[in-house]
């Protein structure tokens, strides 16, 4: 059997927040921007003692062209050499940001990279001596920092500042897990009421003749029908429709919603209107994985809700739980997405370890038991209606697919997208592409071939993986490695939870109960851990490879093992499904396959296959790597106590990131190429990559690699952080470790 701690391990978090610069006295030197550049004394250079004359870095300069003079370099005056740390500039905001741009930003992209062939340096004036020293600002992060800055400043309506140099040639590391802190998770957060609703409830997707906002309503939550209809009648200009959606929700219902795509309520809480002073209606929080998305998704929340807990954001953490259960009490799952389209679809559950991990942050607070009781419930609801039942269990195994239902060509992508697709249909029916896409959305054209292409399309995006040739043609048939190791942490934290919080009885009210159990069913833990050694034998004889050591994926059609070589094998050890026999096995076979210089690969180059013209790459393949891949992995390392290889994987992702922010003006994106030392955020493959356009100043990052950031600083020692902050390559730091460790017991001998 496994190895089942009580509760999973987690590594020690560091100390809070990011500290001073050494050296420096001044309070609020790294305060968010809007508290920084809104503090009007901030501003005010009363440093300069009696001195009143300012200079802007241009006007002084214009001054003593036009006298013909030639002004000398001063280094600096004794006030500033004195105290480096506590520099400050005199800067005026927009013509300082002008020559900056105009003299290093020389592609035109509004960001400062390595790739820009400015003079990379920029001479500003310093407030000490009220403008009249100089100092000069040198190379690519200081420079792009300013670019930074300035850019926030102007948007805070600032014409001059007093700029603190700590800001500036601040820690990396630092820096960007301050931005993540107190920039990028208010950039991602999002509330679902009348405040957004005009830009929520407007999907970028609805292809039809007449796009408008349109939110349905489950049937449960007539008090919210309520609330969008006044807000409808109230705003007529929105031209925003409410529909109430049916009780029972079929793929034919959600195919012919597709004509009315919409955006899905999710959970809200009462308050008090301050202007009316009657009750009203607010939306819960959640955080979106990038700045284009205003609806909740599936398993991005999840990972996110792991840097929020690390940046004590515990609240907004609970609320994304709260919508989950919403979700599954009105919708019957944790959706894909909530947009009408999606209801059908799912993502990899990880509910129950996000919500014990909140609980544990809460558990002494009033309600905090009745939040766990909710989350346990509407876990097994999914669990049971979802993930055990047909068509996602396959009986035979006992093993569950990712296989959402649906009909016709997928809506959330154009029919254009799958034009190569569909055209040898179009011309065997001899009719216009539009007609046969209608057609056959409507049923009146069966072609059973198609049926299954976008079965397994459909389940590739359920299971988050869109998209991979581990997954070509055959998804939906497949009993995945990754599925069914959450499914077992389902089990165990299920088992768990009711045995040591419920006292080992759990009772089911009529709204959690699902086929057969009758309302008041009480459940124990002893049927869940049943359930989790069952599926453990079923993984360990269908999914594990004790030759290759590592598990792969179970074909259920064709009654045969896989061979696509996938980093989800490592989600094993992150649910505890393997045993420390095969948890070594995966460290010294498995793990070289898929270790490269910015950390895990999706999957092996070997896997993939050849690319070129006929077959382009996909996202989830060879040489991409992404955050989920990378955190789980970690953990799951962590937890069967390799904390070398998880220090190490973790730091050759966070070194990544880390010089791609440090090199490209501040960059945060949704996935990298690990084999790429220089440029790894260019990512051409299929959709791009989300989080590269932005000007001046990122705002938002990327969810899932933001948490992965902070998540990480957590799983490396504190040795290699500061390495971290110095952009020393992994191997330069190793080496300087064992030299250290050679020189120590030469001394010892």
């Amino acid at each position: 059997m496994p190895i089942i701690p009580k509760t999973e391990i987690t590594p020690p978090a560091p100390p809070p927040g990011p500290p001073r610069s050494r050296g420096s006295t001044d309070e609020g030197v790294f305060d968010d921007a809007r508290t920084y550049y809104t503090a009007d004394e901030r501003h005010l250079n009363t440093r300069a003692g009696a001195r009143t004359r300012t200079y802007s870095q241009n006007s002084l300069f214009k001054q003593m062209e036009r006298m013909g003079l030639k002004e000398p370099y001063r280094r600096g005056s004794h006030d500033e050499s004195t105290i480096p740390h506590s520099r400050r500039f005199l800067i005026q905001v927009e013509p300082t940001l002008q020559s900056l741009q105009s003299q290093e930003d020389t592609d035109g992209n509004m960001q400062i990279t390595i790739e820009d062939n400015g003079p990379k340096v920029l001479t500003l004036r310093t407030a000490a001596s009220n403008g009249h020293n100089r100092f000069d600002i040198r190379g690519t992060y200081m420079l792009s920092n300013l670019l930074q800055e300035l850019s926030l400043a102007k948007e805070y309506g600032r014409k001059q500042i007093i700029l603190d140099e700590a800001r500036l040639n601040e820690n990396p590391v630092n820096r960007l897990s301050r931005m993540i802190r107190d920039h990028f998770w208010e950039g991602l957060t999002r509330r679902i009421d009348a405040s957004s609703i005009e830009i929520a409830a407007r999907d970028p997707k609805d292809w039809t003749d007449d796009p408008r906002p349109r939110i349905y309503i489950p049937r449960g939550a007539p008090e919210q029908f309520e609330y969008y209809t006044k807000v409808a009648e109230d705003r007529p200009e929105l031209r925003l429709d409410v529909q109430l959606l049916p009780e029972k929700i079929t793929p034919e219902l959600v195919r012919d919603m597709n004509s009315k795509p919409g955006l899905l309520a999710v959970d809200m809480e009462e308050e008090v209107d301050p202007k009316t002073g009657k009750k009203t209606l607010k939306g819960r929080p959640f955080v979106v994985p990038g700045g284009r998305f205003n609806e909740l998704y599936g398993w991005d929340s999840y990972m996110e809700s792991l840097g929020l807990l690390v940046h004590d954001k515990v609240d907004l953490a609970k609320s994304m739980v709260q919508n989950f259960c919403f979700c599954i009490k009105h919708y019957g799952k944790i959706l894909n997405a909530t947009r009408s389209y999606y209801l059908c679809r799912s993502q990899p559950p990880f509910l129950t370890d996000m919500a014990l991990r909140v609980y544990d942050k809460i558990k002494h607070e009033p309600g905090a038991i009745e939040f766990l009781r909710t989350s346990i419930l509407a876990a097994i609801k999914e669990y049971h209606s979802v993930w055990v039942a047909e068509p996602r269990l396959d009986l035979v195994t006992g093993l569950s697919r990712y296989r959402p239902e649906g009909l016709g060509v997928p809506p959330e992508t154009e029919a254009g997208h799958f034009v190569h697709i569909l055209e040898p249909y179009v011309e065997k029916h001899g009719c216009t592409f539009e007609e046969f896409v209608e057609g056959y959305n409507s049923g009146k054209i069966k072609e059973p071939e198609l049926d299954d292409y976008f079965m397994h399309d459909r389940a590739v995006r359920e299971s988050g993986h869109d998209t991979t040739y581990r997954f070509e043609g055959c998804c939906a048939d497949l009993a995945t490695i990754d599925l069914n190791s959450l499914l077992f942490k389902y089990e165990t934290d299920i088992a768990r939870t009711i045995r040591n919080v419920f006292n080992d009885k759990l009772v089911i009210p009529a709204e959690y109960c699902v086929g057969n159990m009758e309302p008041n069913h009480v459940e124990a833990s002893a049927i869940w851990d049943r359930r989790a050694k069952r599926r453990k034998l079923a993984i360990d004889k269908y999914l594990w490879n004790e030759q290759e050591g590592m598990y792969f994926d179970y074909d259920t059609a064709n009654r045969k093992q896989c061979s696509y070589e996938s980093a989800t094998t490592f989600w094993a050890l992150w649910a505890g499904v393997a045993s420390p026999k095969q948890a070594a096995a995966m460290v010294t076979k498995a793990l070289p396959k898929f270790e490269a210089v910015g950390g895990l690969l999706s999957g092996t180059e070997e896997s993939r296959g050849e690319i070129g013209l006929e077959r382009p790459n996909r996202q989830w393949d060879y040489p991409y790597g992404w955050a989920p891949q990378q955190i789980l992995a970690w953990t799951g390392l962590y937890r069967y106590s390799f904390t070398e290889e998880a220090e190490r994987l973790a730091y050759k992702w966070l070194f990544m990131i880390t010089k791609a922010f440090v090199d490209f003006n501040g960059v945060v994106v949704e996935k990298y190429d690990v084999t790429r030392p220089i440029d790894p955020h260019r990512v051409d493959a299929e959709y791009g990559n989300q989080g590269l356009d932005f000007k001046g100043v990122a705002k938002e990052g990327f969810g899932w690699v933001n948490a992965s950031y902070v998540y990480g600083l957590q799983i490396v020692n504190a040795h290699m952080r500061r390495a971290l902050g110095t952009l020393t390559p992994y191997e330069t730091f190793i080496r300087a470790v064992e030299e250290n460790r050679a020189k120590a017991l030469a001394e010892l001998v």
